[in-house]
């Protein structure tokens, strides 16, 4: 699997091409603006220059990786030799659709078509497919050329040889790849994440701790430890006596809502939407860009580490 195609120059296609072409694969990109395009080399250019900074790469890798990227806004001659496929378009299902049209009547019956999507199950992206045994979910987080985990999502239509096939490229690249034994809505980290996060919205609504009390205390904790030693063997360290007591202990205090909190709701009405408005939880002056650039500079300094181990 030489030759990847990668559909949408966002924020997670820009990082997908980047991760996959410093993995030695042809990448190609498309996007349906040249801009969109243009964006997408500045930033991989830049994304590449800080692992250079940081010892991560070589001048030469950086430059044999912007070599291995095709820009384009022509979406036969993204696809038409392509190996792998990883869709990345907004989540409108329609566009979706027609997308998969268009790439089935052109690839080899061959072609692995992947969907980063977190928002719509297989059955519905394949409702139209020809082959839909070849199609399978593989959800990057952000930034992709950084963070490890992939999940991997199937059904009982997709191949075997699609899903092995799929969980050793993500292991060629260097991602750590996780096979969801069933599909289920969130998948597994947005479904811990959320659960999370409704505990973490409900002590802000009770006055408990504020949104930096809360990073800082995550941070420093479960953010550190989870890094290298997981929720699970975590417990197991700790002794699941402990962890027994602990559960029943605090469980029945904790939120159940099924309810987005109305605070947030209410800072979404009101623009504050984060970075995108220079006001969310916190104040930005910049669009977030020292916030982005200090996340990945964090992000590389721990892969740096983890290589090292």
């Amino acid at each position: 699997m030489k030759n990847i195609t990668i559909l949408g120059a966002g924020v997670m296609g820009h990082g997908a091409a980047q991760l996959f072409a410093q993995a030695g694969k042809n990448v190609h990109i498309r996007a349906r603006r040249e801009s969109s395009l243009e964006k997408a080399r500045e930033l991989i250019t830049d994304s590449l220059k800080i692992m250079v900074e940081k010892e991560i790469l070589t001048e030469n890798e950086m430059e044999q990786t912007l070599g291995r990227i095709t820009y384009t806004t022509d979406l036969h001659e993204a696809i038409q030799d392509a190996d792998f496929i990883l869709e990345s378009i907004p989540e409108d299902l329609e566009k979706k659709l027609d997308t998969y049209d268009i790439i089935e009547s052109v690839v080899s019956d061959k072609t692995i078509i992947s969907s980063n999507t977190s928002t719509f199950p297989i059955k519905e992206l394949t409702q139209r497919a020809k082959h839909p045994e070849r199609f399978i979910i593989t959800h990057f987080f952000n930034p992709p050329q950084l963070v490890p985990i992939v999940e991997i999502v199937k059904v009982d239509d997709t191949s075997e040889d699609v899903v092995n096939t799929t969980y050793d490229i993500m292991k060629e690249i260097g991602k750590s790849p996780v096979v969801l034994k069933k599909e289920i809505t969130g998948f597994i980290v947005n479904r811990v994440q959320v659960a999370m996060l409704r505990e973490a919205f409900n002590l802000m609504e009770k006055g408990v701790a504020t949104a930096e009390d809360i990073d800082v205390a995550m941070k420093g904790s479960l953010g550190f430890k989870w890094a290298f030693c997981g929720p699970m063997e975590s417990q197991d360290l700790a002794g699941l006596q402990t962890t027994q007591a602990m559960v029943g202990n605090i469980l029945q205090d904790l939120s159940n809502t099924r309810e987005v909190p109305s605070f947030l709701s209410e800072m979404v009405e009101n623009d504050q939407l984060g970075i995108r408005t220079n006001e969310g939880f916190y104040n930005y002056d910049d669009n977030g860009e020292n916030a982005i650039h200090t996340r990945d500079d964090n992000f590389l300094e721990l892969q740096k580490l983890s290589q090292e181990k």
